[in-house]
């Protein structure tokens, strides 16, 4: 029985080392195919887009850290606890971090798009919003087609 725990044991590290290449390759393609799709809706020049994008990984990394903070600190926070259970005082403290995650969301949104208006003109960075969601819904489109019954 040892033995067969051992193996299984082996089969998933190994699984587990083999997966992380592939995750963040199709992570980096993602990226990839982001780069283009936005690109192409808001018509960047390459002047622009020489600009552009450092401004934007920047801000998309941020956001992304912002994001997994807020992750973390909400299953942390609620791991092992009943909602039901919570006392006033701790859902108050758990309601203000949320909020306070929320509003540097917000700011952090905001800084970016003062940032833009020296670097693309008003009617792109409208745009790029409406080209964000744009590949979000298409990205998604493609898992639910890859992954019909």
């Amino acid at each position: 029985m040892k033995t067969y725990k051992t193996i299984f044991l082996l089969l998933l590290l190994t699984t587990a080392s083999f997966a992380q290449p592939f995750l963040k390759q199709k992570k980096e393609q993602i990226k990839a195919l982001k780069v283009a799709y936005i690109t192409d809706e808001l018509k960047l020049t390459s002047e622009e887009a020489t600009k552009f994008w450092p401004l934007y990984n920047a801000f998309d990394d941020k956001q992304k850290e912002l994001k997994q903070e807020k992750k973390r600190a909400y299953f942390d926070r609620m791991e092992g606890i009943e909602i039901d259970k919570m006392s006033d005082k701790e859902a108050i403290a758990f309601l203000n971090q949320m909020e306070s995650t929320e509003d540097e969301l917000y700011q952090l949104r905001k800084k970016f798009i003062a940032n833009l208006k020296g670097v693309i003109p008003p009617i792109k960075i409208i745009k790029l919003k409406k080209s964000e969601e744009g590949f979000n819904r298409k990205l998604l489109k493609q898992y639910r087609d890859n992954n019909k019954d």
